[in-house]
Formats: structure tokens, sequence, C-alpha cells
């Protein structure tokens, strides 16, 4: 499904809640919220299912779930209408059972797209989780216990905070792990997160409201899941379970939920007991010994994580120009070489009398010229381009999406930036450059490695010519 008909499919999908929300507690609002619900469930199992989804253990974990809320929704409409609306019964079964579901299929993203990388995602969710847990059974879970129902009708309202417990475990792994970021993902997200504030209302709502409007939150969920939905229909959706780069920083508001939640526990039993100057005091000093722990913990992750940049830039770029070099243009030319009905260019440089500069000026001579071509060729490319320096002489310009005629123009502009003269010391060194092109018009052509080998030979060929100017590759 196109990324348009999943944003037309979650319109309507919010004007049938808003239409239900009204029609709330009618028959004709019944129905179509039903059969709005049996819909979102059906294409939950189509996003699962379809013949191009590569990886269907999540899918088929949300489908389930969704599946199991409309039955529970379904069996509790038709108890209202024929039967008689239990305080617990089967459709607490289902709705509780598609929780751990969700969960599951969120903790099962998140170890796809972080393989080996969960650890720290995983130590942080379960700390907020903890946070989380505590004030659910503060302020929701132990009240139930002390209202003298029977245990069924006890247990099972006190079960759905600690299901929405499970559920904010999950995303707080998807949210604190490595992984894309576009709009499956935020659906995801969001999907959960409407689920989790639907039931905080539940929960908080009675105490401001009247139960009518509480009771309107209901339609609600059908948003919620048809934003789960959602990021398995989408185009994209392949980004739910794809392996992503590692993160490479410690957000401060990582660092501020962190310490909220270690401090959740002692503020609350201080509050619970009645605090008083003593016990405030001790909170105090508790909070503060937190907050230099947690600023110490901070600066050694920052240092840890600009030695790690440091050597990860040392690595990846030539140490004297500092632009890319081999490992780094191999692995865009890997990228590129799944890109499908995208023009590449490749522009292949070696610089014409650069020995003799070295020969008569010396090394530092040549390392000036060098380093004055990579900026100059770094200003004269695209954004999205690469500028890689192979070794010696020779540089290697990456033009993703780029045409043959843009290509030829950019060989022009170089021909042009490179002949200006290059000041060292009192004199005014002059280079020039050979360049060879290589192009493919769609992913039908050449790879991108036969494009580097053919931009090569087309440098020889320019040389061969007379220097100082481009050739255009054979196709």
């Amino acid at each position: 499904m196109s990324a348009r008909r999943v944003s037309v499919f979650l319109v309507l999908a919010f004007i049938g809640v808003a239409i239900s929300v009204a029609a709330y507690n009618t028959t004709a609002g019944a129905v179509g919220y039903l059969v709005g619900y049996a819909v979102v469930a059906g294409l939950s199992w189509w996003a699962a299912l379809r013949p191009n989804r590569q990886d269907r253990g999540p899918g088929v974990l949300i489908a389930v779930a969704v599946s199991l809320w409309f039955t529970g929704d379904l069996i509790e409409v038709v108890q209202y209408y024929y039967f008689t609306v239990p305080d617990v019964g089967v459709a607490d079964i289902c709705w509780l059972g598609g929780y751990p579901l969700v969960a599951i299929a969120l903790i099962q993203m998140a170890r796809r797209r972080a393989p080996g990388q969960l650890l720290g995602a995983v130590l942080d969710g379960l700390t907020l989780s903890l946070a989380a847990a505590t004030l659910s059974w503060q302020f929701f879970i132990e009240p139930t216990f002390d209202l003298g129902y029977g245990v069924l009708a006890s247990v099972v309202p006190a079960l759905y905070p600690v299901a929405d417990v499970v559920l904010l475990t999950g995303i707080l792994i998807i949210v604190l792990s490595p992984g894309g970021r576009t709009t499956p993902t935020r659906y995801l997200l969001a999907g959960v997160t409407v689920f989790l504030a639907v039931d905080l209302g539940y929960n908080l709502l009675p105490y401001v409201v009247h139960g009518d409007w509480v009771s309107r939150l209901g339609p609600f969920v059908l948003a919620g899941n048809a934003l789960l939905v959602a990021s398995g229909l989408h185009p994209a959706s392949a980004e739910l379970t794809r392996p992503g780069t590692q993160l490479r920083t410690l957000h401060a508001a990582r660092v501020l939920f962190l310490g909220c939640a270690l401090m959740t526990a002692p503020t609350l039993t201080i509050l619970r007991s009645g605090p008083d100057g003593t016990e405030v005091a001790a909170l105090l000093a508790t909070g503060a010994c937190a907050a230099f722990v947690l600023v110490r913990f901070t600066a050694a992750v920052r240092e840890q994580e600009r030695a790690q940049a440091q050597l990860a830039f040392q690595a990846s770029h030539d140490p004297l120009t500092g632009l890319a070099n081999r490992s780094v243009l191999g692995d865009r030319l890997g990228e590129i070489r799944s890109l499908v009905n995208s023009p590449v260019a490749v522009l292949y440089l070696d610089l014409d009398g650069f020995k003799q500069v070295n020969d008569r000026l010396g090394h530092e001579a040549g390392d000036a010229v060098l380093r004055a071509v990579a900026a100059r060729l770094s200003a004269a490319v695209r954004q999205s381009d690469v500028v890689a320096r192979l070794g010696g002489d020779e540089f290697v310009v990456l033009c993703p999406g780029a045409s043959q005629d843009e290509a030829i123009g950019l060989a022009e502009r170089i021909l042009a930036e490179v002949a200006a003269p290059v000041p060292y010391r009192e004199e005014l060194l002059q280079v020039a450059a050979s360049i060879g092109i290589a192009s493919r018009a769609d992913s039908a052509d050449a790879s991108p490695a036969t494009l580097l080998r053919s931009a090569d030979m087309a440098m020889y060929d320019a040389k061969r010519a007379g220097r100082g100017r481009w050739v255009l590759a054979d196709a």
C-alpha cells in the first residue's frame, strides 16, 4: 500500500473515531464502531501476511492482538444489547491478552533493529518501567484491593495497569535503541502512546469529569489500532525490523528521565508516611546525590563518545585531507548497488604536475597542494556526493542520483577549480587534473564497482589525450 493510501486510511479511521465518540451509547454508533474495527483487524492480517513481507513474526503478533481487542469489544456489545455486562468476563481475557502480544512484537522488532546493541536500552527501559510500576501500584492497583470487592473483581482491574507497564517496557526499548525513526516507526510509537493514554485516562479522568465522558474514551482505542496497522501497511515498513546504526550520543532527556525514575520510590515512600522535616531533608539530600552521580556519569559517557567519534573518524577518513577513504567509498558503492532506477555518476581524478611539485619543493609542498585540492573538491560537489582520496594524488567523486550531463558539468567546475594556483610560501603552485567519467542511467546498467573501473580507465584516456581534461567512459 502506498504512503498516500495509508494516510487516507488513517484519516478515515480518525473520522470514524470522531463519529463513534459523538454517537457513543447509540446502536448506530456501536454498529459503526464494530464495522470499522473489523476492517482494521482485517487489514492488520493483510499487512502481516502480504507476499512481499520478509519478517512476518512481529506483524502476526500485532494482528492477533488487534483481533483479540476487537473480539473483546464485540463480546461486550453483544452482552450489552442482549444479556448483562458482567464486572469481569470473557471480554477482559481478550483485552488483557493483547497487551503482552504487542509487547513481545515490540521486543522482537528491537532485537532485529539493534542486534547485539540492546543491553543499554533494556536496562534503561526496565528502570523507567519499574518507576511506572511503582506509581501504578501506589495510585491504581493497591486502591483497588482496598475497595472490598471479590477476588476476580479486585485482581482483573489491577491487571490493566500491569499490562500497561508491560506495553510501556516494550515501547521504551524501541525508543531507546538504535533504528530508523521515519513514518512507520512514528506510527508505531503513536499507536502505543494512544493505548497508554486511553488507559491512563480511564484511571484519572473519573476524578475530574463525569463518568459518561470517561466512557467516550473507548473509541480512541480504534485510533491506536489504526496507527499500529498503518505502521505495517506503510511501504517503508521494513524499517520496523531493519538493523539500524548504533546510537552515538546520550541524550540529555534520557539522563533526566532516569534521574526521575531513581527518585520515584523514595519520594512515594516519604509522601505516603507523612513527611516531616527530617524526611524531607533526607529526600533532598538523596536527590542531590543522585544528581551528582548522574552528572558524573554523563560526563564520563561524553568523554567516551568523543573518543569513539575520533576513532571512527580516523578509521573512515584520510588523515591528510580529511576526505573519505577507500573503505567509506566501498561502503557507499555497496549502498548504491541496491538503489533501483537511480542514476549514478563516478568521477576519477588524477592530478597533473603533482610529481614535479613534490620533486622540486618536497613533500610539504605536495601536502599543501593535496589539502587545497581536497577543499576545492568538497566545495564543488553536492551535499549528497562523496569525495574520497584513494591515495597519492588520486581522488574519486561519487554522485548518487546525478545524470551524465550533471557529471560533465561537475567535471568542468572541478577542472577550473583545480587549475587555480595554490599559494605556498612565496610561490603559486600550479597543477591540473585529468578526469574520467562513468555514469549509469538506471539499475539495469553497470554496477557501481564496474563504473569505478570504467572511470579509472577513462582517466588514463584523458591523460593520453593531453591532460587537464575530462573523458567520458564508453558505455
